[in-house]
């Protein structure tokens, strides 16, 4: 499915006045483009990747090759046609941070009480919602209270894994995607065609680099399977990543004196999924019911690992669809034909199609390929911010 670009549409309200960093194919493949004043300049020749970019700190446009107004270069997110706009990311490590609000805690304990049977979820959510839904929501993870939370749900039996995250010292990070293999603006986002209880995940994701600075920000759908987790924790992997599950876009907003940290902290994200059969839902995530502050979550990532070409982090999502699609007491499932649209005004929108990872576009543009590309047009020699 090709859905059309339109700045208007994709873009944060004050766009023309933002500093957005992303990726555009041009014809002769994958390249660094910074959107500043409403034009888009082509940085592959200050550094032929968004990481490199990031690395060298030289985000002046001055250094680059003016494309013209954006509106102008009529981009698309068509396989076959150029300009094309790409996931704005490229050899970053994808991690995300799961359980950092209240209620996707709760959710991800329905989850496991189920067994993965959406039909089993709505009588576990009311008898746990009764006991700790107060509780858990006003508690600052990793503090005493949250300890003695703890004890009293070891003592009534009801205690999960789910909540050892969500309000202990350690913070659920996960590798979310390989890369390069991250979907963009308009592509068609995957889900296992053997799953039959998902849902997408609105999130906002922070870009840091290699020295543990966030630099700047973007949405991301980190495609969720609530069926294969419920079964077994251990079947994250399988729930998480699989062909197309990860979408980010469509540009990454660079912090500056115009937005920053403060912004992602008040941010709310909005949702909605239209089916082709005509459903409709319509959801939010706040990122000031987080319970982990993003900066922590970075420190935390970063506490024994390195990320020599930086790293995005999804931040989790206050978002946990109950509203039913088919039947009664089985909540929401994805459909094939689902349209996701994740939108915030300093962000803008991300908007993708839902399809199987069976059915979706195959991965396979991997870091080699991206490598042999790059030296074919000549990008891998000293580029302009390494010196003539």
């Amino acid at each position: 499915m090709d859905i059309a670009f339109a700045s208007a549409r994709a873009l944060p309200a004050d766009w023309e006045q933002a500093a957005l960093l992303g990726r555009i194919d041009l014809g002769d493949g994958p390249t660094p483009v910074i959107v500043r004043g409403g034009r888009v300049y082509d940085m592959s020749y200050v550094a032929p990747t968004v990481a490199a970019l990031i690395e060298a700190g030289s985000f002046d446009t001055g250094a680059g090759t003016d494309l013209g107004h954006l509106d102008d270069l009529a981009l698309s997110v068509d396989a076959d046609a150029t300009p094309r706009l790409l996931s704005p990311i490229d050899l970053h490590c994808v991690k995300a941070s799961g359980v950092t609000f209240a209620v996707s805690a709760l959710e991800r304990v329905i989850e496991e009480r189920a067994r993965g049977d959406a039909s089993a979820a709505a009588a576990v959510r009311t008898r746990l919602e009764e006991r700790v839904g107060g509780s858990i929501r006003s508690v600052v993870p990793g503090s005493p209270e949250a300890a003695a939370l703890k004890a009293a749900l070891i003592e009534d039996g009801m205690w999960s894994q789910y909540l050892e995250v969500a309000i202990g010292p350690d913070a659920e990070i996960f590798t979310k995607s390989p890369t390069l293999s991250t979907i963009g603006w308009g592509g068609e986002v995957g889900i296992r065609s053997d799953s039959t209880w998902n849902n997408p995940e609105p999130e906002v994701v922070l870009v840091v680099d290699r020295n543990g600075k966030t630099i700047g920000a973007t949405l991301g759908n980190d495609v969720n399977l609530r069926d294969f987790e419920g079964r077994s924790a251990l079947l994250l992997g399988k729930a998480k990543d699989n062909n197309a599950s990860c979408s980010l876009g469509p540009f990454i907003r660079l912090f500056d004196d115009g937005f920053g940290m403060d912004d992602v902290r008040a941010s709310e994200i909005a949702l909605t999924i239209d089916g082709a059969d005509g459903y409709r839902l319509e959801g939010s995530s706040s990122m000031d019911q987080i319970s982990r502050d993003p900066e922590d979550l970075v420190r935390q990532a970063m506490s024994e690992h390195q990320y020599p070409d930086g790293f995005v982090l999804f931040l989790g999502t206050l978002f946990a669809p109950t509203q039913d699609r088919d039947e009664p007491g089985r909540g929401f499932t994805h459909a094939v034909g689902d349209v996701v649209t994740i939108s915030n005004p300093k962000l803008g929108a991300l908007v993708n199609p839902v399809t199987t990872s069976k059915d979706a576009a195959p991965w396979n543009y991997g870091i080699g390929d991206l490598m042999r590309n790059l030296a074919g047009r000549g990008l891998l020699a000293q580029t302009k911010n390494q010196g003539a």
